[in-house]
Parts: C-alpha cells; sequence; structure tokens
C-alpha cells in the first residue's frame, strides 16, 4: 500500500513539475523585468580581428528612453570622427542615421540595415534595441554557457527588416540574464555574441566584454567597457537628428 502511495506522490510531482515549466515567452519576460538604466554614458573599446590584423577603434555610448523610445547616439573618438545615431520605436519602424567624418549626415534604410557597421562583425541592425512583442518566442531546452545554466529559447522576428532568420538567445537560469546570442542566416549559424564579465552596477547587471564570432571562427568583433555611469543626466537634443550635424 505504501509503495502505491509513493508512486502517487512521485506521478503528482512531475505533473506539477511539468504544469510549472516555463514558456519561451515566459523566461524572456523575466529578462525584461531586470533592473534597466533611463539613460547611461559609456566609454568602450572596439578591437575588430580579420585574418591577422586587428582595427583598433573607441568610441563614446548615450543611451536614453525618452517617452518610450530607446535612443542611442555613438560617437567615435578613435580613429575618425563617425556618428552613428538610433531611434528605436515601440511602434513602426526604427530610424537610424550615420554622420560620416566629412560632416555628410546619411539615413540607414532598408537592406543597409544588414551591412557591415564601421567594419565590425556587427550589423546596423544590431545597434537597435529589441521590442520583446515584435518576436515569437519558443523553449527548446538547456544548455551550458561557461559552465553556466541557461535556457534556449528561440526568437523568430514576426515582420520588418529581417537580417537573421532567427536568434537562439541563452538566458541564464540563476538570474535571467542572456549570456549568449546565436545569429542564423539560410539556415545555418552565421555567428554568435558573448556577454561577459558580467558585474552588477547600481544594480543593474552589466557586461564588461562583449564579443561577436562568426561562425567559422574567421574573424570576431570585441567591445571593452572601460567605464559606464547609470541614471545620468542627458539633454534629449543631443539624440536629434539636428545635433549630428
Amino acid at each position: 500500500m505504501k509503495r502505491y502511495l509513493v508512486m502517487a506522490i512521485f506521478v503528482l510531482f512531475l505533473s506539477s513539475q511539468a504544469l510549472l515549466a516555463l514558456t519561451g515567452r515566459q523566461i524572456i519576460d523575466r529578462s525584461e523585468k531586470l533592473a534597466k538604466p533611463k539613460s547611461a554614458k559609456s566609454k568602450v573599446a572596439m578591437n575588430i580581428y580579420k585574418g591577422g590584423s586587428v582595427m583598433e577603434k573607441e568610441f563614446l555610448l548615450f543611451q536614453k528612453t525618452i517617452g518610450g523610445d530607446d535612443k542611442v547616439l555613438i560617437t567615435f573618438t578613435k580613429p575618425t570622427q563617425i556618428k552613428v545615431l538610433t531611434h528605436t520605436h515601440k511602434q513602426g519602424d526604427d530610424d537610424q542615421w550615420l554622420r560620416l567624418s566629412s560632416g555628410k549626415v546619411k539615413r540607414i534604410v532598408g537592406g543597409d540595415k544588414s551591412k557591415p557597421f564601421v567594419q565590425s562583425h556587427m550589423t546596423y541592425e544590431d545597434l537597435e534595441s529589441r521590442d520583446v512583442d515584435n518576436y515569437d518566442y519558443n523553449y527548446i531546452g538547456d544548455a551550458a554557457v561557461n559552465g553556466e545554466a541557461c535556457y534556449k529559447v528561440e526568437a523568430v522576428k514576426k515582420s520588418g527588416t529581417k537580417t537573421y532568420d532567427k536568434n537562439t538567445l541563452y538566458v541564464r537560469k540563476s538570474d535571467y540574464f542572456i549570456v549568449k546570442i546565436d545569429f542564423y542566416q539560410k539556415g545555418k549559424l552565421f555567428k554568435y555574441l558573448e556577454n561577459k564579465n558580467i558585474k552588477k552596477i547600481d544594480g543593474i547587471l552589466t557586461p564588461f566584454n562583449i564579443t561577436v564570432t562568426m561562425a567559422e571562427e574567421n574573424g570576431k568583433t570585441e567591445l571593452i567597457v572601460d567605464k559606464v555611469i547609470y541614471n545620468t543626466e542627458i539633454a534629449d537634443s543631443k539624440f536629434s537628428k539636428e545635433a549630428l550635424r
């Protein structure tokens, strides 16, 4: 009798575990609830590895949420004076502009968003913030990234510009921080991004090393954060197109 009782409890336990299993969207929703800054200033070194050579660049990154939209200004300080302004909208297509060192301002549209960003292994689309509602999510299993247990969530963009077929997000189980992203093109792994050297700054989880590596290991771009300041005063006017000139 006790044996059957134990078996019944075991079955009930398994059933409750199945009911508690998170969906892909629920995992991402928990990740989205992590503390985020209203504004940020960062100094970043960019190293682009191609073949046997390394291109070294440096830029300042300004970020602010204004009226529900994320606005990011990247200003290069080495080797050229290039600026990139991105407005990510909750509704409608995102806006991007590139200010060349000559002073000319160019709008980034359509297919241009899939082009390399300043000769790196990142695209202009990679600079845009991700609106969770623009994707369908599917939990596809578990994995370990640098020895840490993660959920694997597949994300497919519903509409709009699609540089990638899909992304696979590796969400750390301990705190729901995304530590890795796989990018697919034409059904094959194209490249992957890793967030490393993660520290908590003013309660905000922050990767101080971000590396984008091509799937065939034939190049990578490394971003090294020198310093970051959160929730600091930045004028809205800094993120206007007119300020690029």
